[in-house]
């Protein structure tokens, strides 16, 4: 059997389940990590910031690598960036288990995002090969950000109740098996991408790469320390002109390239634009709230990592239902209505959420946290077959990068932005603080709303025409 040829024993079904647990790693690794702040905190101590870098030292290389892993999807074949990236992903969790330090930790935690970029986009890929059928293909899209709204819903749950028993390490664990599983169903069942859907082969962008890199290293680094140090430091403000400097010298590397790491033609198409802006909101809200609550809950609430695990659940839980359900509301009434009902359902929850969190009752937030967790739940689906109808198959795996990404970005700004918000945890005026954090989380919800509104077309198919005729014919 040739590289390119279907293999005998393909199967989208298991395929789509290997995506999935994919994809639901990557997720559990940003949830499940949350409840295990106050743990890492006792062990290895370290201030505030210190904890940020567990979380945003994965989100940096996530963020920053997902760009080059969707072309290299796109170049070699999304099947085999899978399986390596689920293999990197595995061993670099048996890393952070392991580490002695917090400085190990993070350094684990950062190759890991590298693993984690070579996942999402190919895995997405994966689904977007193995389901031809458009009708299909947005089931199995929908299905596929599902298990991300299951890794959400459940994360919190098992990352405390791991920490609880075994301890923190054993989150880290948990992903070793998971992957064994994901890279024995994909080598086994999964198609290789079509060689005419990878015809004209992308080079790698590395300026491009290095100017991503440094730029978001440096914002992040500006963000997260200006809670320690303060605005004016001097390491604050040259991280900020550094980031000034890479974006500059990324966008013409990008716009001079013949064979650019971020097209930005097609930021021209408005359903692009728009929807990757829509993913840097949609994250700065969700990912730093999430942040942010968990030390809440468990630095001023005094809640132990299971009941913090379990205060998500309603929210999380919402997530996974609307997951579920959206496929079909965005094939009846388009993604731009689904979006648009989806950010303003998040808004109102949190907007709702502000004046519960003083009141030291938690059934005072449960109401609200359906209610944003279900619009969260709808829009992810939606924007990212909204994203699909605006490219052509053969940029799907870029697309999904951008995407990607741009969500990325937004959760690494997110908990940066929102910990320098509530200060240390351990301060009397965190619940302030927090409120901020959800007054910032509802404006960008409103903006991203906006978006909805204004930049996807009203008739948005959940899958280009272009796929039904350049998709090739697979087992069904």
């Amino acid at each position: 059997m040739t590289r390119h040829e279907t293999p005998a024993a393909a199967r989208p079904g298991p395929t789509l389940f290997a995506a999935c647990l994919g994809f639901v790693v990557v997720i559990l690794d940003v949830s499940v990590v949350n409840v295990a702040t106050k743990a890492l905190a006792a062990d290895f101590g370290g201030s505030l910031s210190g904890l940020e870098w567990v979380i945003n030292g994965y989100t940096l290389t996530f963020a920053a690598f997902l760009l080059t892993a969707g072309a290299l999807g796109d170049r070699f074949d999304p099947k085999g960036i899978f399986v390596l990236g689920f293999g990197l992903f595995a061993a670099t969790s048996l890393a952070c288990g392991a580490a002695p330090t917090l400085v190990t930790l993070i350094a684990a935690r950062v190759l890991q995002g590298i693993g984690a970029a070579m996942i999402v986009p190919s895995s997405l890929s994966l689904v977007n090969t193995n389901f031809p059928d458009p009708a299909r293909r947005t089931r199995a899209v929908s299905l596929w950000a599902a298990a991300g709204g299951l890794a959400l819903a459940l994360g919190p749950v098992v990352g405390g109740l791991l920490v609880d028993s075994l301890g923190w390490r054993s989150i880290f664990y948990v992903n070793l098996p998971i992957a064994a599983v994901g890279i024995l169903l994909t080598q086994r069942y999964a198609q290789a991408a079509p060689a005419r859907d990878r015809s004209r082969r992308r080079s790698l962008d590395l300026p491009g790469q290095l100017l991503a890199i440094v730029g978001l290293g440096a914002l992040t680094t500006a963000i997260v320390e200006a809670n320690a140090r303060g605005w004016g430091s001097a390491l604050v403000v040259t991280c900020l002109v550094v980031f000034a400097a890479a974006l500059a010298g990324f966008l013409v590397v990008e716009g001079r390239s013949a064979d650019p790491m971020l097209p930005l033609h097609l930021f021209g198409r408005r359903a692009f634009s728009a929807t990757s802006l829509i993913g840097v909101l949609l994250n700065f809200a969700f990912y730093g709230l999430i942040f942010v609550f968990s030390l809440f809950f468990q630095q001023v609430w005094d809640y132990s990592p299971i009941t913090a695990g379990l205060a998500f659940l309603p929210m999380t839980g919402a997530i996974m239902a609307a997951n579920l359900s959206c496929g079909p509301l965005v094939k009846r009434y388009g993604a731009r209505t689904v979006l648009l009902v989806g950010n303003v359902l998040a808004a109102v929850g949190y907007l709702g959420t502000i004046p519960a969190v003083g009141s030291g009752s938690y059934p005072a937030v449960i109401g609200q946290f359906l209610v944003a967790g279900f619009g969260i739940g709808l829009v992810v689906p939606a924007m990212t077959n909204a994203m699909l109808g605006a490219v052509d198959p053969a940029n799907a795996g870029i697309a999904s990068g951008v995407l990607n990404a741009s969500r990325q970005l937004g959760g690494l700004i997110g908990v940066a932005a929102m910990g320098l918000l509530v200060g240390e945890a351990a301060s009397e005026h965190f619940t302030s603080g927090l409120r901020a954090a959800l007054v910032s989380a509802v404006i960008a919800l409103a903006v991203a709303a906006v978006l909805s509104a204004t930049g996807i077309r009203k008739a948005a198919a959940p899958a280009p025409a272009a796929a039904r005729t350049a998709a090739p014919a697979t087992t069904r």
